[in-house]
């Protein structure tokens, strides 16, 4: 009923909902079916995996692929597609890698991958090449800035990232 009136709201507002950041419980076979009806409900296109929690090994990402691959499967039945939300963690290097590209390779493309910059950029990759590197995967970003000075307290355009590049790469 919640969800129903959320979608009212939206929709008196003109506003879409096409994304919703959700936790690995909603990516179980048991709660899936759930996160797909909310997920209807509201309008949305993915349901994204907002973190994967403490995974310590480039196998432990592999399972985290998997569990995208299958959600996507299920979710494809019901017009939605499974997202995964990229942040620090997965630009940090594990046994020489970094979990961003075992995610991007183990997944299939119903998994869309969504950029969050800032955080590409603090970790010293650039946004452009990632997106380039994963045509079609890249179907969400979060737009943000960071600087080295200021971190993520900039405002779009006052950081180091180069938004025009950025987005005719996306």
């Amino acid at each position: 009923a919640y969800a129903k009136d959320v979608r009212k709201l939206l929709d008196d507002l003109g506003i879409r909902c096409f994304s919703t950041h959700n936790g690995s419980k909603s990516f179980t076979a048991e709660n899936l079916p759930r996160a797909i009806e909310l997920n209807q409900i509201l309008g949305s296109k993915f349901i994204v995996l907002a973190s994967a929690g403490k995974v310590a090994s480039l196998d432990g990402w592999k399972t985290v692929a998997d569990t995208l691959n299958r959600g996507a499967q299920q979710m494809k039945t019901g017009g939605l597609r499974a997202g995964y939300h990229i942040h620090e963690l997965e630009f940090t290097p594990i046994e020489g890698k970094r979990p961003m590209e075992v995610l991007a390779e183990n997944t299939t493309k119903d998994v869309m991958l969504q950029l969050d910059v800032g955080p590409c950029i603090e970790m010293g990759s650039d946004p452009v090449v990632w997106i380039k590197q994963n045509p079609g995967r890249i179907n969400s970003m979060h737009v943000k800035d960071w600087s080295p000075d200021k971190g993520f307290e900039v405002l779009l355009g006052e950081g180091v990232a180069h938004w025009t590049d950025i987005f005719a790469a996306a």
